[in-house]
């Protein structure tokens, strides 16, 4: 393992976002010794499920054998969309801001954008990552699109996430309520104009930072 990220070029990467983990994880540790409650320590398990598509594709990133064939990849593609959307989830934590916590404000503050930074940095390294996947299938401008595209699909799970309360692994326990829910909110857009406004909008904000990270990164290297 240690080979092959040295191999791809992920050793740095993969050991900053594990002190970046870390350092979240001793925030909540230290949020649950002062304050003795355990509030916030369901932070870490969104920050796991954020982590998941960026290890699936570090999985392909370093398995020559699996980026030869389609068929891996692209089934690969259909776990990780499942598990994309949690990246972002976290900032939608936000909500859980209140004056009458065990904690000051800024504090709680700070720990929920700490673990959402990570969580968005897990993402956009994911769909960095497949970006570079899909080179040997598909036309620069056609990823670009496809990136675009899967962020607002990420969008849409953010939604399903947080208000509809569906997790990634619904899709194998109760299959068709969830694909009823989808495709009501397909079918008849009108009648769900909350599901759209937040899609919409988390999408063009995901959009922004994703490409604006794309840009600045692609500029230094050149």
């Amino acid at each position: 393992m240690y080979k092959q990220l040295i191999k791809t070029n992920q050793f740095r990467i993969s050991l900053f976002m594990g002190i970046l983990s870390l350092f979240c994880f001793g925030l909540s540790l230290f949020r649950v010794e002062f304050s003795g409650t355990r509030h916030f320590l369901f932070l870490n398990w969104n920050l796991f499920l954020a982590f998941v598509p960026w290890l699936f594709t570090m999985i392909l990133t370093m398995s020559l054998h699996l980026q030869k064939s389609r068929l891996a990849v692209f089934g690969m593609l259909g776990v990780w969309l499942l598990f994309f959307p949690n990246a972002s989830y976290i900032l939608t934590d936000l909500f859980h801001l209140s004056h009458h916590s065990s904690m000051p404000i800024w504090f709680d503050l700070v720990l929920i954008l700490s673990f959402a930074w990570t969580g968005l940095l897990f993402g956009f390294l994911s769909l960095w990552n497949l970006e570079e996947l899909m080179e040997q299938f598909l036309s620069k401008k056609v990823i670009t699109g496809l990136s675009v595209f899967l962020l607002f699909v990420g969008s849409f799970g953010i939604y399903i996430g947080r208000y509809l309360r569906w997790n990634s692994w619904d899709i194998l326990h109760h299959p068709t309520r969830l694909m009823g829910d989808v495709g009501d909110r397909i079918l008849n857009p009108f009648d769900h104009t909350r599901t759209w406004g937040v899609t919409i909008f988390m999408g063009l904000f995901l959009t922004m930072l994703y490409f604006t990270f794309r840009f600045l990164r692609r500029e230094r290297e050149h």
